[in-house]
């Protein structure tokens, strides 16, 4: 076994290893983003009509949902089988799932393809913040976690510019082609830099830890029944369609299963023993809350510019821009104040700024961009508004995680996290969409479209644009009034939060390599 496998290497084979990891953690994260600015080309491409875009929700959900499936069970699977053999298999999937996506001429076949992305991504980042626990050392493993969380942050920044800019150079199916041999390479380097075992003491292939496949497979049928439910192809009548109540049954009833097996199970996902459960709940919660505000305002926000302000995807994207930038320097400031006042305060304070920048969003005139407030356009500063509170929130909720739960857990529990925010992303975007979609269909269901070669064509016809135009500006404006009331309520939830660990008795690490016992 070489230097590295043990988790002794140099300090430059260590940083190899946190390169390219990091690298293709940035590379799924984009891949979860990019769908944002391309999302209107690709509708058009497949000839779905813009008052039919519930058949178009599928290719953002399906991402989700085969990432927050599979990265609870590839974590923990690199743990038996070996980081590199399990990181080099997903990264062959995902070049597989991008070539589904890029070639496909049919809905089907490109949601079956994201879904593919999405599953092979699930295992980068947990496998990379537990290779970045084994290799680094005291002082020097906060912040390489910290590189691995600014990887996966960075894709959410990065993402819509990224997806737009190449879009505009190759179309939208070069996004997905360019992935494959940026894949395959990064795979042949891993070969060269990623140990093949995980260290024993840390519960590798020659431990006893085991993979609770069992939980795994009932949180991902949990979730798949309850985006199944929310897929209402015909939003006219209902916001469910007609097997949507039967499915969110059996959504309740997979996730009871799931939280029972937890409960008693030798092996789980995440050891809830041996943690302050009160705080990491919270965090959960707020994590959630944020998630479902993040994807909300990628998606919708780059539709309301496109749909109500003519731009382009590119355009589109550069108006995201300033909420996306403003994500960080509102991590940053989180990062800082949370020192001071307290996990509690600072991301409670964050989620109430957040809730009053989606409240000013769902305000906005149907000409956003000619309304001025100070020296921005009213539009980027309202974004700047809700992306400074979001940011404000990503500290706090990574301190108030890794102050709850044991040090040997630290990797699983910060992949938690993230976990918690994608299903927010998941849920908000597939709720929030079959409900909006309902309410446009609602609001033009007494519409004629006029039709042409009609004598009354050229009078009835920016008649009817403007109708449209109408209901599409009040099915946003709902919508971001309903992301502005979670955000109120992850501020409730934010208040749960341990503000520090002083006066607590520290909760001692569990030994290594041990089975777990039973609950």
């Amino acid at each position: 076994m070489t230097a590295v496998d043990t988790g002794t290497a140099p300090l430059t084979g260590r940083h190899a290893v946190l390169g390219v990891t990091g690298v293709v953690t940035l590379l799924g994260s984009l891949d979860m983003y990019v769908i944002v600015t391309l999302l209107n080309s690709i509708t058009n491409d497949l000839g779905i009509p813009l008052n039919h875009l519930e058949r178009a929700t599928p290719i953002v959900t399906a991402y989700l949902l085969g990432y927050v499936a599979a990265m609870p069970l590839l974590g923990q699977s690199a743990d038996r089988f070996g980081p590199r053999r399990v990181l080099q298999s997903c990264l062959v999937v995902f070049a597989a799932g991008s070539a589904l996506t890029a070639s496909a001429h049919s809905l089907q076949l490109l949601v079956a393809g994201r879904l593919l992305q999405g599953a092979a991504a699930g295992a980068l980042l947990p496998v990379t913040l537990a290779l970045a626990g084994r290799l680094f050392q005291g002082r020097a493993r906060p912040v390489a976690l910290g590189s691995v969380g600014a990887a996966q942050e960075l894709g959410s920044v990065l993402g819509p510019l990224y997806g737009a800019g190449i879009a505009a150079l190759t179309g939208w199916r070069g996004v997905f082609w360019v992935n494959v041999p940026l894949v395959l390479v990064a795979a042949v380097v891993m070969e060269f830099t990623v140990p093949a075992t995980a260290s024993p003491e840390q519960g590798g292939p020659t431990g006893r830890r085991r993979t609770d496949l069992v939980g795994g497979a009932l949180l991902a049928v949990a979730l798949a029944l309850l985006v199944a439910a929310l897929d209402n192809q015909d939003p006219q009548k209902s916001v469910l369609p007609s097997w949507g109540l039967p499915l969110l049954l059996g959504s309740a009833v997979a996730l009871a299963a799931f939280v029972l097996w937890e409960r008693r199970s030798r092996t789980r996902l995440i050891d809830t023993r041996r943690m302050r459960r009160r705080p990491f709940a919270a965090a959960m919660a707020t994590s959630f809350c944020a998630g479902v505000a993040l994807l909300v305002t990628l998606v919708d926000g780059e539709l309301v510019a496109q749909s109500l302000l003519g731009r382009s995807s590119v355009g589109g994207a550069l108006l995201l821009m300033w909420f996306l930038t403003a994500l960080p320097v509102g991590a940053v400031i989180g990062g800082l104040a949370g020192r001071r006042l307290g996990h509690s305060v600072v991301a409670a304070v964050g989620m109430a700024v957040a809730a009053g920048g989606y409240f000013l969003i769902a305000a906005w005139p149907l000409a956003a961009l000619t309304a001025r407030l100070g020296p921005l356009p009213l539009a980027q500063t309202d974004l700047v508004i809700a992306g400074l509170g979001l940011g404000l929130v990503i500290a706090p909720v990574a301190g108030a995680v890794l102050d709850s739960t044991d040090p040997g857990q630290h990797t699983t529990a910060s992949a938690a996290a993230v976990i918690s925010r994608t299903i927010g992303m998941l849920v908000g975007v597939a709720a929030l969409s079959a409900w909006g979609l309902h309410r446009f269909q609602t609001l033009t269901a007494h519409l004629d479209m006029p039709i042409p070669g009609t004598s009354t064509f050229a009078k009835a016809w920016p008649a009817y644009q403007h109708a449209l135009r109408v209901a599409l500006h009040t099915e946003y404006s709902d919508i971001f009034r309903v992301t502005a009331v979670v955000c109120a309520l992850g501020a409730v939830c934010a208040l749960g939060l341990s503000s520090s660990t002083e006066g607590r008795r520290p909760i001692p690490p569990g030994p290594a390599g041990t089975v777990e016992p039973s609950g």
